[in-house]
């Protein structure tokens, strides 16, 4: 175990700054939830229609 996993790329970190820093990031990974919910809930269904499944030709003025 040669190489530390974290390492002070810029100025010097003493062992309570890189232990406190530790903590906060494996406290912080086991506090996410397991599942994240997906970030964009669509529709259940597409908001066009096929042209092949309608039902032959609808009049102008209705709205259905």
């Amino acid at each position: 175990m040669d190489m530390p996993d974290i390492r002070v790329e810029k100025g010097h970190a003493e062992p309570e700054e890189v232990a406190a820093l530790t903590a906060i990031l494996l406290a912080r990974a086991a506090a996410r939830p397991a599942e994240t919910a997906p970030a964009h809930r669509g529709r259940p269904r597409a908001g066009w229609r096929r042209l092949e499944r309608e039902n032959g030709f609808r009049a102008p003025h209705s709205w259905h």
